[in-house]
């Protein structure tokens, strides 16, 4: 798996926005954090454009990526957000000179796009992480924050979790990968179709129907994405819609439910995803996963 080379003080960093709109407002308190870090900072030609729904037409958002990650000056790529709209330019960018000189790409939400097509199509790791548009938020939180620095730096991770009644105990260890549930179901029969033999599948997501969490989980279930699975991390399953009464379960139950039959360990409630704490992820990198009656450890190796 290629790794990017960590950041030191003094590296310049790009900010781009390859699906929805940001505002100079949204992007000011991450550009004063990066620069505490010591980072200096690139931003994107067109990175306040609007399309529509879109930060700017897809050949602007194309243009704008594209030169990010040919330049290079540029050691890592922030997505400002997310918000649909990288599947629409996916496919016409170029990563020849990203692979001879690669470099961080940040985000999560749609930017799992990106994570799956790096962990699996071209073998390199990236950073399920906070994007731009969060960092004042998080600056408040005041945890999410510190482990995007360490990771970017070269400093492991590890977490522990709290208990959760549905957590399945048992150690286990592998490749992390997935991201936004309604991303890697999206890319199901697609190129980009996520791999999850013999990885630790991570999953989040937010604002989805209840039903429409077991239809996707459903879809992976059916397709085999979670019989060979090492190990499931469920992350945040934010403002989940209850819309049918008969259909009234929690979106870790309908979880649980699925894959009942497995016996990996599985943790629920990892703080990662559409959260107020949004712990950053090494997506790629083989992590460790220790889970007991008591706690759960989530550990990344060198």
């Amino acid at each position: 798996m290629i790794r990017p080379p960590y950041l030191n003080n003094g590296d310049h960093v790009g900010i781009v926005a390859p699906a929805g709109i940001v505002s100079k407002s949204d992007i000011e308190p991450a550009t004063g954090i990066l620069q505490d870090w010591g980072l200096k900072i690139i931003k994107g030609r067109y990175l306040f454009e609007k399309k529509g729904f879109f930060a700017g037409t897809d050949r602007q958002r194309l243009e704008d990526f594209q030169n990010m990650l040919d330049n290079p000056d540029i050691r890592a790529i922030f997505c400002a957000r997310g918000g649909y709209g990288i599947i629409r330019i996916l496919e016409k960018l170029d990563f020849n000179r990203f692979i001879k000189s690669p470099k961080w790409i940040i985000g999560y939400s749609d930017i799992t796009l990106f994570h799956i097509y790096l962990n699996h199509y071209l073998k390199c790791e990236s950073l399920h992480a906070l994007m731009p548009r969060n960092f004042e938020k998080a600056r408040q939180e005041g945890s999410s924050l510190p482990t995007l620095r360490k990771a970017l730096f070269g400093e492991l991770l590890n977490y522990n979790i709290k208990q959760n009644r549905l957590n399945k105990p048992g150690n286990a260890s592998g490749k992390i990968t997935g991201g936004n549930l309604s991303i890697i179901y999206s890319l199901q029969g697609t190129p980009y179709e996520i791999k999850t033999k013999n990885k630790i599948l991570f999953i989040e997501d937010i604002g989805e129907n209840i039903y429409h969490i077991d239809r996707m989980m459903m879809n992976l279930q059916i397709s085999g994405k979670l019989k060979d699975l090492k190990g499931l991390i469920v992350g945040g399953m934010t403002r989940i819609k209850h819309t049918t009464p008969d259909f009234d379960k929690s979106a870790y139950d309908v979880i649980s439910e699925i894959i009942s039959e497995y016996s990996y360990p599985v943790i629920y409630g990892f703080p990662a995803g559409h959260l107020i704490t949004n712990h950053t992820l090494v997506m790629g990198r083989n992590i460790r996963m220790e889970v007991s009656d008591h706690e759960s450890l989530v550990g990344f190796t060198k």
